[in-house]
């Protein structure tokens, strides 16, 4: 299992690298192995408010759907039109397959995401 340095980790296994004011969100790679192979992304359209802990759509894999959640609030400013017809980046390169960009509404939100260090202590106790 990866976790890469430089990024901030929510208990739902997504991640966050902040970039200024937006932050692009992706899955973990702790998320990709539990899911399996991923064969749909749902994601949310560019425009869309969210807050912290919201459902942005639903990751579709050969075991089983589920919901995905936004880390941080904000707005949708663009997503990776790439995953709506190849899903599987997502299992071959979880921390380069983004799913969305947001402007955050509260940059501060961040910081009650985990270091690596806190998210590798949090997978070891769900595995």
């Amino acid at each position: 299992m990866e976790i890469k340095k430089g990024l901030f980790y929510s208990n739902d296994h997504e991640w966050v690298k902040v970039e200024g004011d937006v932050a692009l969100v992706g899955i973990s790679d702790f998320a990709q192995h539990a899911l399996g192979e991923i064969v749909y992304v749902e994601m949310p359209d560019e425009g869309d408010e969210f807050v912290a802990g919201d459902v942005f759509g639903v990751m579709e894999s050969v075991k089983a759907a589920s919901d995905s959640f936004t880390p941080v609030g904000g707005e949708i400013i663009e997503i990776n039109e790439e995953l709506e017809d190849e899903p599987q980046l997502i299992n071959e390169k979880p921390y380069d397959a983004w799913i969305f960009k947001i402007k955050l509404s509260d940059p501060s939100e961040v910081e009650k995401l985990m270091t690596p260090e806190a998210y590798e202590e949090f997978c070891n106790k769900e595995d």
